[in-house]
């Protein structure tokens, strides 16, 4: 596959791995709630063989979805992989019986999670592993240098490729930069919630990139009359505007956005090829000031 053909453009988080912008996270393909298994397990394997026919060659996972059970939807689904298809997944929680997220960043946690990926997934290698430290409300304020350093030495015992970090702030990010390279930051970002507009800069001037999960509101899907009266005028969905958004935004911005429906996964798609003039992104742009 062709790099001008993937969809939104295409971004080189490092070498050996480029990427379309238009990825998609398949979170949303476990139970209610991320827990448990999903409701229609034939319709999620179905999302995820339309995100590769449609050049999709980005998904974003993590074995604590579900547990386990979005992993294995994914290697169910796709395995033997694409050769042009790349998964980046996240360390750093566990889920427990009631379903509750659990920080998990001790050593041994840490290197146990590489190795259930690996074999949830069907792989030998990781492509990205994300290490995540904070919650969906944002960064927690801890150093990342014993279990950074820890997916570290991971990495050169040959399981990873490439390392990210998520739900961090910029200082985090500098001290996760001086063990290893950070490929890419997977945070929360949005139309409406802007508070990483500098980090993005930041990123983007290092060629770094930024992966916003939540990008149509997450639970709580975004609301906006200034987004229905754009997407009115440019007669598309209000959710594709605001995928379309981001692309927009900053060329280093890679979105995942997470469906179990092939429908609604097609009309995420259609942001690639959704052009905002200059007028609407203004108006798009006081969303969030």
């Amino acid at each position: 596959m062709s790099t001008n053909t993937l969809p939104g453009g295409s971004f080189t988080m490092a070498k050996d791995l480029t990427v379309g912008r238009m990825g998609y996270g398949a979170m949303q393909l476990a139970g209610p709630h991320v827990f448990g298994p999903p409701a229609d397990r034939d319709e999620a394997i179905a999302v995820l063989r339309e995100a590769v026919k449609l050049g999709i060659n980005h998904i974003d996972t993590s074995d604590f979805y579900g547990p386990f059970i979005t992993n294995q939807i994914i290697k169910e689904a796709l395995y033997p992989y694409p050769p042009e298809l790349h998964i980046v997944t996240k360390v750093g929680v566990i889920r427990d019986d009631q379903g509750r997220w659990n920080q998990a960043l001790a050593p041994d946690q840490l290197r146990q999670a590489i190795y259930d990926n690996l074999e949830h997934l069907g792989l030998e290698i990781l492509d990205v592993v994300n290490l995540r430290i904070g919650d969906s409300e944002g960064s927690s304020p801890r150093s990342v240098a014993e279990p950074f350093t820890v997916l570290a030495q991971i990495q050169q015992e040959g399981l990873i490729r490439h390392l990210g970090v998520s739900n961090v702030n910029a200082d985090q990010i500098a001290e996760a930069q001086s063990i290893a390279p950070v490929v890419c930051v997977q945070n929360m970002y949005n139309l409406a919630h802007r508070s990483d507009d500098q980090l993005i800069d930041s990123l983007k001037a290092q060629g770094i990139a930024y992966v916003p999960f939540f990008p149509l509101g997450g639970f709580s899907p975004l609301q906006s009359d200034i987004l229905d009266l754009v997407a009115k005028r440019l007669d598309a969905s209000p959710m594709a505007v605001a995928l379309a958004w981001l692309l927009k935004r900053s060329p280093n911005i890679l979105l995942i956005p997470g469906t179990s429906s092939v429908a609604h996964l097609r009309d995420n798609f259609s942001a690639a090829n959704l052009d905002i003039p200059e007028q609407e992104m203004e108006r798009l742009n006081s969303i969030g000031r």
